[in-house]
């Protein structure tokens, strides 16, 4: 009996999907410790792996998680973090030197998905004038899932990162103001007052961030530089603080880890301990868990269920990459940039992600969308993300070899000049 009891309590431990939190937070963390192994020896990028195991082990896949509350928050904070992390490792003297062409960037990985997008749901799929506009403003926005990259290779102060990351953060806000818009239409329109509150709100938010945050994190970091933790905290506490109020001033609160970044950025630049500590958890627990959450939502087998769902799939996947492309691609051409730097700039604003995801999410939940759309950007999601870790990782070697060859001749000839 003793025996039997035993059995049982072993059984049900293991019982599908796993809710025993320490299975969970093991079976996770082993997927964390093998994927960039195993990804390493087939030289794909670290991330791919992750994406790819949330997949398997999903409720789409062997069904070992479901997306409960606790891996939500984590993915959460992943996703926040990856925003904090760009606007923190910003090299703001270059951003302001180049903010024009952030902004011309953010102009093109805007419109020209959007102007791409509509025509191919509205004259290629057959979906109505709404569905149409809401869908083809989910093209326009991107997620810096490949950042990481970016770091791992210490290029994140390259002007080509700088645009892109700033161009991230316009045609999101863009975007996610747009929806409301396009939302306010089905509903019969947006009213003055919800302008007003929107233009108060966010006043009040860059005030708060901008104005107070930096004196009280340089006043926090003197008095307690020699300690370990306490500064780190401080930091997270002001990154979902910010969070929060962005969602407060009626914009994603992805803005707003990314605005925490801005304002902190100084700050924590001049502490490298600091830095080192903010790079080391990310990487290590919180964007992990983000991109494993990316991979649990994809459902490969919305491709088997008729022709329609396979060319939605198809055709929003293959859109949504041309428009980024040519965004990319423009930019290039305007600035004089590298073909690397074109490459680099692409990879980081091909992964659709978050915002994507919130955009459809709201459309499928108010009926603007169907399940073709739904499952078309799921797909839409797992194959941007890999191509966005492809493209990055091999622009990312190439610059870096770009720069370790320039640096070289520089030596060289500066020394033949000593000798001479």
């Amino acid at each position: 009996m003793h025996n039997a009891d035993i059995f049982g309590r072993l059984t049900q431990q293991f019982n599908l999907p796993f809710s025993n939190p320490v299975l969970v937070f093991s079976l996770i963390l082993l997927i964390i410790l093998l994927a960039p192994i195993i990804m390493g020896k087939f030289r794909f990028p670290g991330i791919v792996g992750f994406i790819l195991a949330g997949i398997a082990i999903g409720p789409h896949g062997l069904n070992l998680l479901t997306k409960n509350a606790a891996i939500e928050l984590f993915s959460t904070i992943g996703l926040l973090y990856i925003m904090f992390i760009a606007g923190v490792e910003l090299d703001l003297t270059e951003f302001k030197q180049k903010k024009h062409r952030s902004l011309i960037f953010g102009f093109f990985t805007f419109s020209i998905p959007i102007l791409i997008g509509f025509p191919i749901c509205y004259y290629l799929l057959g979906y109505p004038l709404i569905t149409s506009a809401l869908t083809a403003s989910m093209f326009a926005t991107h997620t810096l899932v490949a950042y990481p990259i970016v770091s791992k290779y210490g290029i994140a102060k390259n002007e080509a990162v700088a645009i892109s990351v700033g161009g991230t953060i316009l045609t999101d806000t863009a975007v996610l103001i747009l929806l409301p818009v396009i939302m306010g239409a089905k509903d019969g329109g947006l009213g003055f007052n919800f302008w007003l509150q929107l233009m108060i709100s966010l006043s009040i938010f860059a005030f708060i961030m901008f104005v107070l945050i930096p004196p009280l994190a340089r006043w926090f970091f003197s008095r307690y530089q020699d300690n370990k933790t306490l500064p780190y905290v401080f930091v997270l506490f002001i990154v979902f603080l910010s969070a929060f109020l962005s969602q407060l001033g009626g914009v994603e609160p992805i803005i707003g880890a990314f605005v925490a970044g801005l304002a902190l950025n100084k700050a924590v630049q001049q502490s490298q301990a600091l830095m080192h500590r903010i790079d080391f958890v990310g990487n290590a627990i919180f964007i992990p868990f983000f991109l494993i959450s990316v991979g649990m939502l994809v459902d490969l087998r919305v491709l088997t269920r008729g022709p329609q769902a396979t060319i939605v799939a198809v055709s929003l996947t293959l859109g949504a990459l041309l428009g980024k492309w040519l965004a990319a691609l423009s930019t290039q051409k305007i600035f004089k940039y590298s073909p690397t730097q074109r490459t680099l700039i692409f990879g980081l604003s091909s992964a659709h992600a978050a915002a994507t995801l919130a955009i459809i999410l709201v459309g499928f939940k108010a009926q603007i969308i169907d399940d073709n759309i739904l499952n078309g950007t799921i797909i839409l999601i797992l194959v941007t993300c890999v191509v966005a870790s492809f493209a990055t990782e091999r622009a990312g070697k190439k610059l870096v070899k770009q720069i370790d060859e320039r640096e070289k001749k520089t030596l060289v000839d500066e020394t033949s000049g000593n000798l001479s």
